[in-house]
């Protein structure tokens, strides 16, 4: 899958922050990997472009590639992945300054299933005291 809206930065001390725009995963109940059209900009911070790469892939978003440099990331951006102690953020509306950067477990987690109301079975129940 070719991702646009991405791009890179090196850093002076030679690592380099990596920013793409992915589709967002899935949330709630939802049915496919990538199928509610939001987008998310995910910045990594990392050696280099293919460690920044492999982290995201290791993350279980196995379809990322990084295609030229079209959006590199802003100062603003660099400053957030680079106070971050995981190298690695996103947030959903990357026009949106007022958003805050959040970590990317907070992305990736699963949302926690519901518990199945269950109905007390005859005979089993207690007496009120």
């Amino acid at each position: 899958m070719k991702m646009s809206g991405g791009g890179f930065i090196r850093l002076p001390g030679g690592s380099v922050v990596v920013a793409l725009s992915l589709p967002r995963p899935p949330h709630g109940a939802r049915s496919g990997l990538y199928d509610c059209g939001c987008r998310v900009r995910v910045l990594v911070h990392a050696v280099n472009r293919q460690r920044a790469l492999t982290r995201l892939r290791n993350l279980g978003l196995r379809s990322v590639y990084l295609r030229g440099n079209t959006e590199p990331p802003t100062p603003d951006e660099i400053t957030a992945v680079l106070h971050h102690p995981d190298g690695l953020v996103w947030r959903e509306a990357p026009e949106d300054d007022t958003e805050s950067w959040h970590p990317i477990r907070a992305l990736l987690r699963p949302q926690p299933a519901r518990p199945a109301v269950a109905e007390p079975a005859e005979g089993n129940e207690r007496p009120a005291a």
